[in-house]
């Protein structure tokens, strides 16, 4: 399925494909503190004071793996839309969680790169950062069909395949 963008198509794909390696480059980067760390995750998970403490282990655990998937899928332009679909719930759950922490006034970082002492304070421009990202992630989900990746690649031996078939059958 192509995107409706008619003669800013091939623009369309060049800015996607940045935000595409941003965005996986952000995501990842972001992964490897929380792997290195997860005891510190934990506790920022902790600090938002959103899940049950039952859960804040098994998150501290799973969500950076999900991130370095999403963040290597979207490099990769496999499965990209998908991937984007991921980057963009997962941008939603992260504002979610920051506008809660702001509104109960919690002065916290908000444990995306690096221990709580090393981050800065959450404010309203992490949350616009994160807006930001959502938007990249939604700009992907529409414009990038994955042409210039991995997805791309697929679809082309496909279609070679199919026309090699094709070709055999009609000299056969």
């Amino acid at each position: 399925m192509s995107a409706p963008l008619g003669p800013y198509r091939k623009a369309a794909l060049t800015v996607s494909l940045l935000c595409r390696v941003y965005l996986g480059y952000v995501f990842i980067w972001a992964a490897l503190y929380k792997i290195a760390e997860p005891h510190q995750f934990a506790l920022s998970i902790a600090t938002y004071d959103i899940l049950p403490l039952e859960l804040v282990n098994a998150m501290a655990m799973i969500l950076p793996w999900i991130e370095i998937a999403t963040g290597l899928t979207l490099i990769a332009g496999f499965w990209t839309r998908a991937s984007a679909l991921a980057i963009c719930g997962m941008m939603i759950m992260f504002i979610v969680a920051l506008s809660i922490a702001l509104s109960n006034d919690l002065h916290m970082s908000c444990g995306c790169f690096a221990s709580v002492e090393a981050e800065d304070e959450i404010n309203a421009l992490t949350l616009l950062r994160d807006f930001a990202w959502t938007a990249a992630g939604v700009f992907v989900l529409i414009a990038d069909d994955g042409r210039w990746g991995t997805d791309g690649w697929l679809r082309r031996r496909k279609r070679e395949r199919k026309t090699e078939g094709s070709a055999a059958e009609s000299l056969g």
